[in-house]
């Protein structure tokens, strides 16, 4: 297998969903367009603006490669994704998946992480590796995120540039390996428990450069109790790593 050539197997991108109308019709083929490998899992938390019923509709085109999780409300981001990596490995995918469903995350970088993960075990987007990589964000936005990256690096040694972004690439085994009932964190902090606990069990992580676009349609997830998460999380996730509880 020569370096242009993508890791066999079947990947699943599992994107979680709260009032994603405005897109969903619109990413989901532009997902699977990018090779049969691919299949989605739609994680919507009973999204008010009708979104699970977007996708239903979408079922019978897709048939096989489009799945949906209904959930009972909105529990999360983290949680959306710890039921979506257990539905992997329920059915037996190779890889594994995190990415936005706004466009923030292009779907044409996907087949990039499968040609990077054939040497690794966990490929993360970021948007930080080779310089900034952000388009239409204000600079407030900008700050704390880049900010956020220092200061998760300082706190936990995580050695990668952009610790707290949201389009990754997981081998199985990765998942196997983590006890996913142990992760509680959300938002910012999700994506640095989930990269933090793959390196401390010794996994390889690679980043690859992506370019970060601001959601076009629909409104934006952030808050400050996301913040505040990730603030703290990062000490709660180093503490547990010296006394070997992580």
């Amino acid at each position: 297998m020569n370096s242009d050539e993508i890791a066999e197997g079947k990947a699943l991108v599992v994107m979680p969903t709260y009032d994603e109308l405005e897109n969903i019709s619109q990413i989901i083929p532009e997902v699977l367009k990018q090779g049969p490998q691919f299949e989605i899992l739609i994680v919507d938390d009973k999204s008010p603006d009708g979104t699970a019923g977007a996708v239903k509709e979408l079922q019978d085109e897709y048939k096989g490669r489009l799945h949906l999780m209904e959930r009972s409300g909105k529990m999360g981001l983290g949680t959306a994704y710890v039921d979506g990596f257990k539905y992997a490995l329920q059915h037996d995918y190779n890889y594994v998946f995190e990415m936005d469903a706004d466009f923030s995350h292009s779907p044409d970088v996907l087949p990039e992480f499968l040609k990077a993960i054939k040497d690794v075990d966990l490929v993360l987007g970021s948007r930080y590796v080779n310089g900034v990589n952000v388009i239409n964000w204000p600079l407030h936005r900008l700050l704390l995120s880049y900010g956020a990256s220092l200061y998760t690096r300082l706190i936990t040694g995580l050695p990668v540039k952009d610790p707290t972004g949201g389009f990754k690439c997981f081998s199985r085994k990765v998942l196997e390996t983590i006890n996913l009932d142990k992760v509680h964190s959300n938002g910012y902090s999700f994506q640095i428990e989930m990269s933090f606990r793959a390196w401390n069990r010794g996994f390889k992580i690679k980043e690859i450069p992506i370019v970060f676009t601001d959601r076009v349609g629909g409104k934006s997830k952030m808050s400050s109790n996301i913040v505040r998460e990730a603030i703290w999380m990062v000490w709660v996730l180093k503490i547990k790593q010296l006394f070997g509880t992580l």
